[in-house]
């Protein structure tokens, strides 16, 4: 058995300029090529005279492929500088000085401009298969707190409705998929609705304009219950499934649903649930009010809890002028927590814990870069692996942290990776699947 004093032996020397940490980035790096990322950029950013106008495709891409390699901070990208990584992602990576200054020359109009990029690289890879078509596709809308620490981190850190300080960007991710289909950075001191009807008309607009042709729904939270919203959802012909806030009024509107309309249903507390549904009209006396379904789910206060003591049942209800069965709308009502899985990739997947810069607009821009990393890692899996939703957590584990070694040989580059790789098969497929993707088609 060998002695553990063995490894002391070990040499060490960083001398390998072939070498490659995260070999496997070069299947998000060939989707982004293929959707023609870098010329997008280069088309529609444009900083003006600020100082990191220049080469803006290359620094965009360089931190994107940092934050799927795991870097979460701006240093982080100077990671891929080393050994021969520079070969597999095919663009010149970018110091991470020359990063801080680019992000620090974004304004809020150049934030817009990335937004748009965000935009079209989405219609791209919807046209290239990832896209539902003319299936139904329903946006969940949310926001989530973006924590900050530091007396530099103002330009819109605030003490949020949590009272921590940070930030609260919206979000639209496409439920079954994970798509983010749009973000709008915040100041921390924005309540969840703040622009919300106006934020879900532009998510509207870039899904149909994506080539979504089939039925929209959206799903949202008590947050987003508002009259903005459902108008929004109302002249875009969406469909809407929304959690309300209640009011003394509404609460005597439930309590008079009679006990023979309630039909149980599988609930993971003990003892299940109940639902019923009634009619309701929603911000009455609006001109533009009209009656919807209010679907009402009823649960026992678990045992000994301070709302036990007060209350025979705990009352959640939504409004929605969607067609079907109230059992099955209420389940798929509920399917809305999914989003905070996007929300988790985002953060720890890829960067989106940290919002790197004291200026609004760097922090803007930071915010489309993480969205524009987490897009592409879930169309990498969608369109090179034929997957569902696969975590960026996991493609880093088994696709993208491969370690390499990148040769030369009469003009031919080879990458060399482990052998007996667990994922080999997957990895090797994704990439043809990726090569045979058409040019984009690039629009004036």
């Amino acid at each position: 058995m060998p002695s553990s004093h063995t490894l002391d032996r070990v040499g060490v020397a960083f001398d390998d300029h072939r070498l490659i940490d995260h070999a496997g980035l070069l299947l998000p790096a060939t989707l982004a090529a293929h959707l023609g990322l870098r010329e997008l950029v280069d088309r529609h950013v444009d900083l003006g005279a600020a100082p990191g106008r220049a080469h803006a495709g290359d620094k965009l891409l360089t931190l994107v492929a940092s934050a799927l390699a795991g870097g979460d901070c701006i240093d982080d990208a100077d990671a891929l500088r080393a050994g021969g990584t520079e070969g597999v992602l095919g663009h010149r990576v970018k110091a991470a000085s020359t990063l801080g200054t680019f992000l620090r020359s974004f304004r809020w109009g150049h934030v817009r401009q990335l937004d748009a990029v965000s935009r079209r690289l989405l219609a791209r890879a919807w046209a290239a298969g990832a896209g539902p078509g003319a299936e139904p596709c329903t946006i969940d809308l949310d926001s989530t707190i973006c924590e900050t620490y530091g007396l530099s981190k103002e330009g819109g850190a605030h003490h949020t409705y949590t009272h921590v300080r940070g930030y609260h960007p919206l979000l639209a991710v496409a439920a079954g998929t994970g798509d983010v289909l749009h973000t709008r950075l915040r100041g921390g001191n924005a309540n969840s609705g703040r622009g919300a009807g106006s934020f879900l008309s532009e998510t509207v607009e870039r899904v149909r304009d994506a080539g979504a042709t089939g039925e929209l729904t959206l799903r949202a939270d008590s947050g987003f219950y508002s009259h903005a919203v459902v108008a929004a959802a109302r002249t875009r012909r969406v469909r809407f499934s929304i959690t309300i806030r209640q009011s003394p009024a509404t609460r005597r509107l439930i309590e008079a649903i009679p006990e023979h309309a309630w039909t149980p249903i599988p609930y993971w507390l003990d003892g299940g649930a109940d639902v019923a549904e009634t009619t309701y009209t929603p911000f009455a006396p609006a001109q533009d009010a009209a009656p919807v379904r209010l679907i009402v789910r009823r649960v026992r206060p678990a045992p000994g809890s301070q709302l036990a003591l007060f209350a025979t049942y705990d009352y959640h209800a939504f409004i929605t002028d969607r067609d079907g069965d109230t059992r099955t709308l209420e389940a798929g009502h509920r399917r809305h927590a999914e989003i905070e899985n996007a929300i988790r990739d985002l953060k720890y997947g890829v960067g989106l814990n940290h919002l790197p810069s004291g200026k609004f607009g760097a922090n803007g821009a930071w915010l489309a870069v993480q969205v524009l990393a987490h897009n592409l890692a879930r169309w990498t899996a969608r369109i090179g692996l034929g997957a569902g939703i696969v975590t960026t957590k996991t493609l880093r584990r088994r696709l993208f942290s491969l370690p390499g070694r990148l040769t030369r040989s009469a003009r031919r580059l080879t990458l060399h990776l482990p052998a007996r790789w667990p994922w080999a098969v997957g990895f090797a497929a994704a990439l043809n699947r990726l090569r045979a993707l058409p040019p984009p088609l690039y629009e004036p």
